[in-house]
C-alpha cells in the first residue's frame, strides 16, 4: 500500500474556505449588498434597502457625494493646517518665554548668593570690628587695673617685710648694738606709715555687649521679594478718555487693568508694561506709568502735536485688548469742554503729571530776569529770525532714518559722547546701542534682545566710563548694564533697587550716576555695583522728581537732573543736597515742556532739551537763560538725549524724526 504523507501543517479536519473580499463599494450595513447613492444629510453611502431608512434626506449618485465628502475634508484639512504657521510662532514665542524664565531665575539665583555673600562678609568684618573693639576695650582697662594691682602687691610686700624685720628686733634683747637697726627700721616704717597707695579701684569691671538683634531678624526675615504677577496681555484691558483723543501740550491719562489668564483681576503691581504714542513713521512719546501696586497702572502722556496717532500699550511685550489705539489729538478749541475737563481731570489725578496748579506754585526761573528773545509760536518752537537771538550754531549733519539696519532707528533715546571721538546712540526699541564717529561715520553697533543679562530690553540712557566702557540704563529689565568698548557684557548693577532706569552718567570720581524715572530716585553706585548713596522722592518739593529723566556732572561734581513732569532742572552736590533748581512750566524764555537730555560744557554752562517745546536752551551755571541753539533749519521733534562731542559740538537725539543731530555750539 502506498504511504500517504502529510505535509508538517496539514490537518485531519475540514479546510476553511476563504471568502473573495468585499467589493470597494459594498454597503457596510448590508451583505452582498452595492452602494449607490450618498445621503448628503447623514454624509454615508447608501444601498437599495438603505435608502428607506433615509426617507427625504438629500440624496446624490456616489460618486458625486464621494467627490463632495473628499472636498469637505480637503477644505477642512486647509484651514488646520493653515493654523500650523500660527501655532508654530506661538510655540517658539511660548519657549522664549520659558527660555527667558529658566535665565531670569539663573540670575535671581546669581543675586540672591551674591547678595547674601556680601552680608556674610560685612557680618565678618563687622564680628572681626566687634572682637578687635573688644580687646582694646580691655586692654585698656585691663592696663589700668594691672599696674594697680602691680603697685598694692609691690606696697603689701614691702610693709609685710618691714613689719616682719621689725618684730624680730623688737623680740631681741635691747642693747646699743641694735639701737642703729632698730633706728632705720623706725624711719622706714615712718616711710612706710605715709606711703600713698591706690586703695580705690581706678577701673572698673564693666564689659557688656549691647546686640539689638530683634530688629535685624525682622530685617532678615523679611530681606528680598520674589516679584512677580500673572497677568497676561491677551486678558488685560485699558480705559480712560485718554484713549481715544487729548489735547495738544496738556497732559493725558490712561488707566490699565492687568488680569490673568481666566480674566480675573490681578491685584498687585510690578507687571512690566510699555506705552508708546506713536505717528505712522514711528515712537515719539513715551510719557509716564504709575504702579498704584493694585494691578491697575496709570499711563501720563503729553503730545506737542497735533494729528491722528496710535497708542500702543504692551504687557511683556504684548499688545493688550485693543491696543494699538487710534488717538486724535487737537488743540484745545477743537475739543468740547466736557472732554478737557474729562482729560484734565484724569491726568490730574496722578500726582506726577506737573499739573499746571504744581506749575504755579513754582517760583520763576532766574532765565525769566534775563532780557531775552520771544519765542516763535510753533509748536516746534525754534526761533526761526537771526533777530530772535539764538546762538548762531547751525546743523552740521544728521544721521538716521526709521528702521531696524546700521545707522537706522527705532525710538533713539541716550546720547553720549566719548573722548576718542566716538558718538553712542541707545536705540532704545532696537534694543541696542549704535556707535559713530564724531563725523558720523558709523562704527559699529551690540545688543541682543531679552531679558538675562547681558541682554537689552530697553535701553535709554548711555554713558562712557572714564575706563572706556560703556554703561547703558535698561529700563525694562530694571538694572544698569556694563559692557567693554568692544560691546561683550561685564556686568550689572542695581538689579533688585531700580524700578525704570532711563538716564546714566559718571561723575569726577568714576562712580555710576543712575536716574531711576519710574522711583523717581537719584542712585550713585560704584562700577563695582556697590550702592554709594541715593536721593530724591515722588513729588514736586525741591528734593522730589515727577519722571526725571537725564543727568549731566558739572566741573564741581556736582549733579544735574532734569525733572520732566515739573518742568525744572536741578542741581544736587554729590551727598543729594539741593544747590540749584530753575525752570517752570511754560514757552518763554528759561521755561520748559518736559525737560529731557542736558549736558555741561567747559565754562559750566548748562545746555537742556526741551521734549515738549521741542528745542534745546542754554543756561550759566546759576541756572539764568542765555540763549537757544539755532535748529530752525531742520526742526526738532520730541528731542531726548543729548551730549556735547569731544570737538565741541551738540549732539541730540531728535526722537520724533527718528536720527540724531549735529550742531555747532560756540561756547
Amino acid at each position: 500500500m502506498e504511504a500517504h504523507q502529510h505535509s508538517p501543517d496539514s490537518s485531519s479536519e475540514e479546510c476553511t474556505v476563504l471568502e473573495a473580499p468585499p467589493g470597494k463599494n459594498t454597503c457596510p450595513q448590508h451583505a452582498g449588498k452595492v452602494s449607490d447613492l450618498f445621503c448628503s444629510a447623514c454624509e454615508c453611502a447608501l444601498c437599495e434597502e438603505c435608502v428607506s431608512d433615509h426617507g427625504e434626506h438629500p440624496k446624490v449618485p456616489l460618486g458625486r457625494g464621494l467627490e463632495q465628502h473628499r472636498s469637505s475634508l480637503q477644505e477642512r484639512l486647509g484651514t488646520v493646517q493653515a493654523r500650523l504657521p500660527q501655532i508654530s510662532d506661538a510655540l517658539s514665542f511660548i519657549r522664549e518665554i520659558l527660555q527667558q524664565l529658566t535665565n531670569q531665575r539663573a540670575s535671581i539665583e546669581e543675586d540672591i548668593q551674591s547678595s547674601f555673600e556680601d552680608l556674610h562678609k560685612q557680618l565678618d568684618v563687622r564680628k572681626s570690628v566687634l572682637l578687635m573693639e573688644l580687646e582694646v576695650t580691655y586692654g585698656l582697662k585691663q592696663k589700668v587695673l594691672q599696674a594697680q594691682v602691680d603697685s598694692l602687691a609691690r606696697g603689701e610686700g614691702d610693709i609685710a617685710a618691714t613689719c616682719t624685720q621689725t618684730e624680730e628686733a623688737l623680740a631681741g634683747e635691747a642693747c646699743v648694738a641694735s639701737l642703729q637697726a632698730e633706728q632705720e627700721l623706725g624711719e622706714r616704717l615712718a616711710e612706710l606709715a605715709g606711703l600713698g597707695l591706690p586703695c580705690q579701684p581706678e577701673e572698673n569691671d564693666q564689659l557688656d555687649l549691647v546686640m539689638e538683634t530683634d530688629g535685624l531678624r525682622k530685617s532678615i526675615h523679611n530681606l528680598g521679594t520674589i516679584v512677580t504677577t500673572s497677568a497676561v496681555a491677551s486678558q488685560s484691558e485699558a480705559m480712560g478718555i485718554g484713549l481715544e483723543q487729548c489735547i495738544v501740550g496738556h497732559p493725558a491719562s490712561v488707566t490699565i487693568v492687568t488680569r490673568d489668564k481666566s480674566g480675573g483681576a490681578c491685584k498687585s503691581g510690578n507687571a512690566i508694561l510699555s506705552a508708546e504714542v506713536f505717528t505712522p513713521d514711528g515712537s515719539i512719546v513715551d510719557g509716564e506709568i504709575v504702579d498704584h501696586k493694585n494691578g491697575t497702572y496709570e499711563f501720563v502722556y503729553t503730545v506737542p502735536k497735533e494729528g491722528n496717532f496710535s497708542l500702543a500699550l504692551r504687557l511683556y511685550d504684548q499688545h493688550i485688548k485693543g491696543s494699538p489705539f487710534k488717538l486724535t489729538v487737537a488743540r484745545a478749541l477743537e475739543v468740547s469742554p466736557s472732554t478737557t475737563t474729562a482729560t484734565n481731570s484724569a491726568a490730574n489725578a496722578t500726582p506726577s503729571t506737573g499739573s499746571s496748579e504744581g506749575a504755579k506754585r513754582r517760583g520763576k526761573s532766574p532765565g525769566q530776569k534775563k532780557k531775552g528773545s520771544k519765542r516763535a509760536s510753533s509748536a516746534l518752537g525754534t526761533p526761526r529770525r537771526k533777530t530772535q537771538n539764538p546762538i548762531e550754531d547751525d546743523l552740521i549733519f544728521r544721521i538716521g532714518t526709521k528702521g531696524r539696519n546700521k545707522g537706522e532707528f527705532t525710538n533713539l533715546q541716550g546720547v553720549a559722547a566719548s573722548s576718542s571721538g566716538r558718538i553712542l546712540i541707545a536705540d532704545s526699541n532696537n534694543q541696542c546701542v549704535q556707535i559713530f564717529s564724531n563725523e558720523g561715520e558709523f562704527k559699529s553697533r551690540f545688543g541682543v534682545r531679552g531679558r538675562s543679562p547681558g541682554q537689552l530690553q530697553r535701553p535709554t540712557g548711555v554713558a562712557v566710563h572714564p575706563s572706556g566702557d560703556i554703561i547703558i540704563a535698561d529700563y525694562d529689565n530694571k538694572w544698569v548694564s556694563i559692557f567693554s568698548c568692544e560691546g561683550k557684557f561685564k556686568a550689572k548693577l542695581g538689579s533688585g533697587r531700580l524700578m525704570g532706569p532711563k538716564g546714566v552718567s559718571v561723575d569726577q570720581n568714576g562712580h555710576v550716576i543712575v536716574v531711576d524715572n519710574k522711583a523717581c530716585t537719584v542712585f550713585i553706585f560704584q562700577l563695582t555695583g556697590k550702592l554709594i548713596t541715593k536721593f530724591g522722592s515722588r513729588g514736586n518739593g525741591d528734593k522730589q522728581f515727577a519722571g526725571p529723566h537725564f543727568a549731566a556732572v558739572n566741573k564741581n561734581n556736582e549733579i544735574i537732573v532734569t525733572d520732566f513732569h515739573n518742568h525744572s532742572v536741578k542741581v544736587f552736590t554729590p551727598e543729594g543736597e539741593l544747590v540749584l533748581k530753575f525752570g517752570s512750566n511754560g514757552e518763554g524764555n528759561g521755561q520748559f515742556n518736559a525737560p529731557t537730555g542736558v549736558a555741561v560744557d567747559v565754562n559750566g554752562n548748562i545746555i537742556v532739551a526741551d521734549w515738549g517745546n521741542s528745542r534745546i536752551q542754554v543756561f550759566d551755571g546759576s541756572g539764568s537763560f542765555l540763549s537757544y541753539i539755532n535748529t530752525s533749519a531742520d526742526p526738532l521733534y520730541g528731542p531726548q538725549g543729548l551730549a556735547l562731542t569731544s570737538d565741541g559740538h551738540v549732539v541730540v537725539a531728535d526722537s520724533g524724526n527718528h536720527c540724531f543731530k549735529v550742531y555747532r555750539y560756540l561756547q
